[in-house]
């Protein structure tokens, strides 16, 4: 696992910037699944604020509320559409996403997946740290061969959920992109600032690997960048 250390989230968010643009630049990655959540945002704005032109790329959302509207902004599909698809003047065909809708939210996932499978799996993936080590809606006890599906979400996870959408939602279930697809992906950039990650990354770093932290299964992965503030790495 690299690290990449830095006094406040800033630095790491330009240190990962140069990163993810080299890759983009390069060619080497053209399929990036994104996480939703604060921790990528001022990531994915500087990437859009590169212009790069970016014909080959496809973009998949990592995972998705359930029962949240559909037209919600704070939806993931609706911020990466903004944050990342249309901010990086994507093509609408260049961008994937999951359904929110209870009915729709497993058949679209499993679709998600397929789509990944047909693209010849990930070439690169931009990840949050969950509190409780989730990665996505992966919450404690996922295994790393599980597959797209509909979770029911950890008491911190529905509060960070209710926080999200202002106390307008506070959804209780996720639909999420399986370890499996996730810890598949060639290259991984990992987001985690403030002192409220600090025990998620300690187990993600140096405890055991285990279901029970679900991003400690980034240890086994040859490639994994890390971008801490001081806070989180509780320095």
């Amino acid at each position: 696992m690299n690290l990449s250390l830095h006094a406040t989230a800033d630095p790491a968010n330009e240190a990962a910037e140069s990163l993810l643009a080299g890759w983009l630049s390069s060619g080497r990655v053209r399929t990036l699944m994104v996480a939703a959540g604060n921790s990528p945002l001022d990531l994915y704005q500087r990437i859009a604020l590169r212009k790069l032109a970016l014909p080959q790329l496809r973009v998949f959302a990592l995972d998705e509320y359930v029962g949240v509207p559909l037209e919600e902004p704070r939806n993931c599909a609706n911020l990466l559409r903004r944050t990342v698809a249309e901010a990086w003047n994507l093509q609408p065909d260049q961008f994937f996403t999951i359904s929110s809708l209870p009915e729709d939210a497993l058949a679209s996932v499993q679709a998600q997946e397929r789509r990944i499978e047909a693209a010849g799996g990930l070439d690169a993936i931009v990840l949050g740290l969950g509190q409780n080590g989730h990665l996505g809606f992966n919450e404690p006890g996922s295994a790393p061969d599980s597959v797209g599906r509909v979770l029911d979400l950890e008491s911190i996870s529905v509060e960070a959920n209710r926080l999200w959408f202002g106390g307008h939602y506070a959804p209780n279930q996720g639909v999420t992109v399986g370890l499996k697809t996730v810890l598949a992906a060639r290259r991984v950039i990992i987001l985690a600032y403030g002192s409220h990650k600090t025990a998620a990354v300690r187990a993600m770093t140096r405890g055991p690997i285990s279901s029970a932290c679900p991003a400690s299964f980034l240890q086994s992965h040859p490639e994994v960048h890390l971008f801490l503030d001081r806070a989180a790495a509780g320095s």
